[in-house]
C-alpha cells in the first residue's frame, strides 16, 4: 500500500466516523471508519519503514575506479 492510499483510507475513515450521521441497517459506519483509519495508519507506518530501508546507502570502502583504455586495433562497425 502506498502513502497516497494510506492517506485516502485515513480520510475516508475519518469522514465515516466523524462527519456522517447516517444509519445503515446492519452496518455500524463508526466502526467501519475506525477500521479504515487503523488500516491506513498501519499502511502508512509500514510504507514509511520500507521506503526508509531503500534509501539507506551503505559504503564500506571507497570504490576503485579504473581507466578504460581505447582500443585502436578495431575497425569501424559495418
Amino acid at each position: 500500500m502506498g502513502i497516497g492510499t494510506s492517506i485516502f483510507l485515513i480520510a475516508v475513515g475519518a469522514i465515516l466516523t466523524f462527519a456522517l450521521d447516517i444509519r445503515v441497517g446492519g452496518v455500524n459506519l463508526d466502526i467501519v471508519g475506525w477500521i479504515l483509519m487503523a488500516a491506513g495508519a498501519l499502511g502508512l507506518i509500514i510504507t514509511t519503514m520500507i521506503w526508509g530501508r531503500r534509501r539507506e546507502v551503505v559504503t564500506t570502502e571507497p570504490t576503485e575506479y579504473r581507466r578504460v583504455e581505447e582500443r585502436r586495433d578495431v575497425g569501424p562497425p559495418l
